[in-house]
């Protein structure tokens, strides 16, 4: 029997709208920095994929909000580092005792190194399906083709359909249409002069993509002791956001100064 054109547009009015509804009803995680915790409505949602790019030359810096950023998704489950052989000679091995000083267990990571990035994709879209994991972490250098809307769509999918949270760690490269969640643009930012304790790091931090709400422009530091962000204790680190420019043509203008 079939279906009258009435209850056919019934169906999709309630399909469309469960798919509208379904990112708001992923569970998120709060990072521990209040503004930013209300623009993305209680946290980064987990099941999801987010982006974390580097400004060039702050890539350490980025690799530390993005381990700080996966610590938070896992929520204590293990979490898959996928790197590049490149990336790990070009800026540094991962180290425990860097992770320690984070006040983030290193022995709930696991890294994988791999050749490439269609390696890092491929080992990235397996891993996803291991609801065992907290979040898979893929961190690729340079521009790839692989990297398209497709490939995101691939990992945003996995990630939903087994709530392991996928994030990209990217270095010298653009953004690009992409599927994320969050997108996020890192670079170090300064520590207080006055404040005798230098273990808690500092990021300018630039949410440019969120699907759900709106965008901002902060300073956030790392609590190594509780392992969370939050609000740094002098107020004047606070960043507006950019007004003249998009934030991908002020990142791309600033990779030509550095690198020409």
């Amino acid at each position: 029997m079939r279906a009258s054109p009435q209850t056919i547009a019934q169906l999709r009015a309630t399909l469309s709208k469960a798919a509208l509804e379904a990112p708001d009803k992923q569970a998120r995680v709060p990072l521990g920095f209040a503004e930013a915790d209300r623009a993305l409505r209680g946290g980064p949602a987990r099941g999801a994929l987010h982006e974390v790019f580097a400004h060039p030359g702050h890539e350490a810096s980025a690799t530390g909000f993005a381990a700080g950023l996966a610590a938070r998704m896992a929520s204590g489950k293990p979490i898959l580092w996928i790197r590049q052989d490149f990336s790990a000679l070009e800026f540094g091995e991962i180290a425990a005792t860097g992770l320690l000083e984070l006040g983030i267990d290193p022995s709930k990571f696991l890294i994988l190194r791999v050749a490439h990035a269609e390696d890092a994709l491929r080992a990235a879209s397996d891993a996803l399906t291991c609801t065992s994991l907290g979040a898979v972490l893929m961190e690729v250098v340079g521009e790839h083709k692989v990297l398209d809307l497709k490939a995101s769509r691939r990992l945003t999918l996995g990630a939903s359909e087994t709530n392991v949270t996928a994030l990209m760690l990217r270095f010298n490269a653009m953004p690009d249409a992409s599927s994320a969640e969050t997108r996020w643009t890192i670079r170090a930012a300064r520590s207080d002069e006055q404040d005798e304790n230098w273990g808690m790091p500092r990021f300018e931090a630039e949410l440019v993509r969120n699907r759900h709400g709106k965008t901002g422009h902060w300073v956030m530091e790392w609590n190594c002791d509780e392992a969370k962000f939050r609000e740094p204790a002098d107020r004047g680190a606070v960043v507006s956001a950019p007004c003249d420019r998009p934030a991908a043509a002020a990142m791309e203008g600033e990779a030509r100064r550095i690198f020409a």
